[in-house]
């Protein structure tokens, strides 16, 4: 025999109860599913984001992008890879992030000389300007200006005027052609009104083992890799190229204290496809900065010479603008 209450039976009530009960479980279920993909890319194509570095493995710009790959994937709920795709001075990795979907699945780590690429390569397959969109700095960090022991020369001015002294008889080395101590030995000719020579080199490495050897006497390198030079008497450092003196070695000047508004810092950023959405970028953009802010990030950049920055995409889109620019002026200027 049924008990009914009203117009309700026992069972009815319980049936009733239960619903009820499925469906708060069931709202609490997709609110928190809601919760938890806020941080995510949620898109449609959902899977491994590609991390592109244009050049190749154990370069500054690889470990940089390997130092916040793991962070990033963490918190955008996704499987993040450092992809390298190196060639023509960056421009082949840099061309398949710029055609690749804007879903924020495919990004880009490029170094201060990115900037220049559209100045020295003017048939790019793509164009730099429109295909791509900053995403945030990452890092930054200045060059030293460093000469062989034997040039008699203790700063700045003592080195314009000994070349200044001898036209056309002294060299500067570089890691290559495009390079960023290359562009930064050009603009240094075109504000200090020097005319040294450029002898470039495959990388760093052999450039320094000259620079040591004599062979060429000026370089702009590493401040990081410079300092045990320096210690050691290998190299003597004159100044460094950021606007003004930098924490990790507060005695050396700056060459702006020389030559004033000389800007030429070494840094790192993100970039990705323009077509990327806005609300994408922006989880992008804060993922990074979250990564590029935990301690352990920190603790490698500074190892590499490199202070955090992590700014937003309007402002590094900015940057690169006037980035760009500079080195238009300097490869024009310069005839390169």
């Amino acid at each position: 025999m049924q008990t009914v209450v009203g117009k309700f039976s026992i069972s009815d009530l319980i049936k009733l109860s239960q619903s009820i009960c499925f469906a708060f479980f069931f709202c609490l279920s997709i609110s928190a599913n809601a919760q938890n993909s806020s941080n995510n890319l949620n898109s449609p194509n959902s899977g491994i984001i590609k991390i592109i570095v244009p050049y190749p493995p154990g370069g500054g710009t690889d470990i940089i992008a390997r130092a916040i790959s793991q962070k990033v994937g963490e918190l955008l709920q996704q499987p993040v890879v450092v992809e390298n795709r190196n060639g023509a001075n960056g421009s082949i990795g840099s061309a398949f992030v710029a055609k690749a979907a804007g879903d924020g699945f495919t990004l880009l780590v490029v170094p201060a000389g990115f900037s220049a690429n559209p100045s020295i390569y003017p048939n790019l397959p793509f164009d730099q300007k429109k295909d791509l969109t900053g995403v945030t700095m990452l890092a930054s960090g200045p060059l030293v200006l460093v000469v062989n022991p034997s040039l008699k020369v203790k700063n700045t001015r003592e080195l314009i005027n000994l070349v200044k002294s001898k036209p056309d008889q002294f060299n500067y080395a570089s890691a290559g052609m495009g390079s960023l101590p290359h562009l930064t030995a050009e603009l240094f000719n075109l504000e200090a009104g020097t005319k040294m020579l450029h002898i470039p080199y495959k990388g760093a490495g052999p450039a320094v083992i000259d620079l040591m050897g004599g062979i060429v006497p000026v370089y702009f390198m590493n401040i990081l890799q410079a300092k045990p030079l320096i210690a050691e008497g290998s190299i003597r450092a004159l100044a460094v190229t950021s606007p003004q003196r930098s924490s990790l070695d507060p005695d050396l000047p700056a060459i702006a204290e020389e030559l004033p508004g000389f800007d030429m810092m070494n840094w790192y950023g993100v970039l990705a496809p323009s077509t990327i959405p806005k609300e994408t970028l922006d989880k992008v953009n804060q993922a990074i900065i979250v990564a590029l802010n935990t301690p352990k990030v920190k603790e490698k950049l500074s190892q590499e010479g490199m202070t955090v920055v992590g700014n937003k995409p309007n402002e590094f889109n900015v940057f690169l603008k006037k980035e760009m620019d500079k080195y238009n002026r300097i490869v024009k200027q310069a005839g390169l």
